[in-house]
């Protein structure tokens, strides 16, 4: 019984030590008040394993206190733009001016009282973004248009859902008519743990975008072989926490050859961790999640964007590269074969390009196509999705 009683005991340690890191990959900012509470008790019960494992194969820091989860993760690719932040109410992506906005508004509440409104807030970030060198960059807010008004609320979304902003009273919608404000809690624990940068961005010299970026996310370089393995192994570990799949193609020599070697301690590593199943294949590796929630893109997916998506995968998996025009084509006849099933503007004239945009963005995202120019290029994974003739099984005797 004793035996029995312990093995429970363990099994319950793991699942809790599991759910706690799929909390963190989820959501790296966990609050302790709020929907975040119940994971934040894991982490804290389990901070010390889950700080050890992601430092020694990530080099990810996670902070746990009183008030915040923190997992200060840095990205593997940072050009990589198919994972946008969006306005967590519209799902729209952030446009170039959002992104600043954003930016503006975090440095406004750093400087910010306990509470602020959403008024003085925009009035700090107008004053902020008249600076010449930012306006020489062609950014202009004023807050004369409802566009700019509808910017700003997307941004304070963001930060609610973050957890930067409490909403005390207000409402933002009253922002965007211009005919009312909001008031909020500035979490000032939440806000100082979001720069991820393994430097200040003021210490930074560069003076353009890509070479600020490097900047930022440089690393030391390694002096010993036991260290560039420990480097290799930890950019390795990122990307297949972070992206769908992992192709050969994409990695350097020394990363292909380490793979090659460790792939199955990395891999055995990561599902014990957070129960992701490992799909090996030539052409690379994916992580699959059985629980279907780490991923924010989701194939296949119910509605006419996610059916258009499928269709097209389809598509290009029995054809090969593909010129846009072809794919449209391709989608106003879909169109017209299932009109009755989809929403009704998306057989209009032209909708065929919206919806062959989103069904790409969203392939490119989950790395089962690449777009050079007009030309989509199906990439290995998109196999997976080809329609082979039926089976027909004979009845029993």
């Amino acid at each position: 019984m004793t035996g029995a009683l312990s093995h429970a005991v363990d099994q319950n340690r793991r699942a809790e030590y599991a759910r706690a890191a799929r909390a963190l990959l989820r959501r790296p900012v966990l609050r302790a008040h709020g929907p975040d509470a119940e994971y934040v008790v894991l982490v804290r019960r389990h901070a010390s394993e889950l700080r050890a494992w992601f430092d020694r194969n990530t080099g990810w820091r996670l902070v746990v206190d009183s008030e915040v989860a923190r997992l200060v993760k840095t990205v593997a690719d940072t050009t990589d733009t198919t994972h946008p932040a969006r306005d967590p109410r519209s799902r729209a992506p952030f446009t170039r001016r959002r992104y600043v906005l954003l930016c503006l508004a975090l440095a406004a509440l750093d400087r910010a009282d306990a509470q602020v409104t959403l008024g003085r807030l925009a009035e700090q970030i107008v004053l902020a973004a008249a600076d010449p060198d930012l306006a020489a960059t062609g950014i202009a807010f004023t807050l004369d248009r409802r566009e700019e008004r509808t910017d700003l609320v997307s941004v304070v979304r963001l930060l609610l859902d973050l957890g930067v902003l409490a909403r005390v009273a207000g409402d933002e919608e009253a922002f965007v008519r211009d005919d009312g404000d909001a008031l909020y809690d500035v979490e000032r624990r939440v806000l100082s743990s979001l720069l991820a940068t393994p430097r200040g961005p003021s210490t930074v010299d560069a003076t353009g975008l890509d070479e600020r970026l490097a900047a930022l996310t440089a690393e030391l370089p390694p002096t010993t072989d036991d260290l560039r393995n420990q480097q290799i192994r930890r950019r390795l570990t990122r990307r297949l926490l972070d992206e769908p799949v992992l192709y050969h193609s994409d990695l350097d020599e020394a990363e292909l050859a380490y793979l090659t070697s460790q792939r199955h301690a990395i891999t055995s590593r990561i599902t014990e961790l957070t129960g992701l199943v490992a799909e090996v294949r030539a052409e690379g590796i994916a992580m699959v999640d059985p629980l279907d929630d780490l991923t924010d893109v989701r194939m296949p997916e119910s509605g006419t964007d996610g059916h258009a998506t499928l269709l097209l995968a389809e598509y290009l998996t029995a054809r090969g590269p593909l010129p846009l025009d072809a794919l449209h084509a391709h989608l106003r006849k879909k169109g017209v074969e299932h009109a009755s099933f989809w929403r009704k503007n998306a057989t209009a004239g032209g909708a065929e390009v919206e919806l062959a945009a989103t069904a790409i963005a969203r392939l490119e995202a989950l790395r089962l196509v690449e777009q050079r120019g007009d030309v989509v290029h199906p990439r290995p994974a998109l196999a997976r999705y080809a329609v082979g003739p039926p089976t027909i099984q004979e009845p029993r005797s």
